[in-house]
């Protein structure tokens, strides 16, 4: 696999697109992280890692409307990849949807969103954007 936070990616759409209420995917320290903020900010239920022999895993309980049954997030894209990083500054912050939307940034202090990377004053590298 040439790009796991792709395939991480992917995966989580599909759980969507199927209307899952639970997917698993492999660990890794920044899928961890990524699930994190989509926790904090309201796009998945719940996370948890499971630790196995062969590997660990993230199980995700994904989020639904209660009464429309529409998934929490509508769009979930790749903006970084190992072939073209795409790195911004404090100046350059993208804003999603009109700021409605999220920016998984990758800097150095760790994976944050585009809302807190401005608060701290540091750039970085944009992983995906969520919406």
């Amino acid at each position: 696999m040439t790009d796991p936070i792709a395939d991480y990616l992917t995966r989580v759409r599909n759980a969507y697109l199927a209307g899952h209420k639970v997917v698993e995917v492999p660990a890794s320290k920044m899928k961890l992280e990524i699930t994190r903020i989509l926790h904090e900010k309201g796009y998945v239920l719940s996370y948890k890692l499971i630790e196995g022999k062969p590997s660990n895993t993230i199980k995700i309980a994904l989020k639904y409307h209660p009464d429309t049954k529409k998934a929490a997030i509508k769009k979930i894209i790749r903006v970084s990849t190992p072939g073209l990083r795409k790195y911004v500054g404090v100046d350059e912050m993208p804003r999603v949807l009109n700021g409605l939307g999220v920016a998984v940034l990758s800097t150095s202090k760790g994976m944050i969103t585009d809302k807190e990377a401005k608060d701290l004053n540091v750039g970085g590298e944009v992983i995906c954007y969520v919406y």
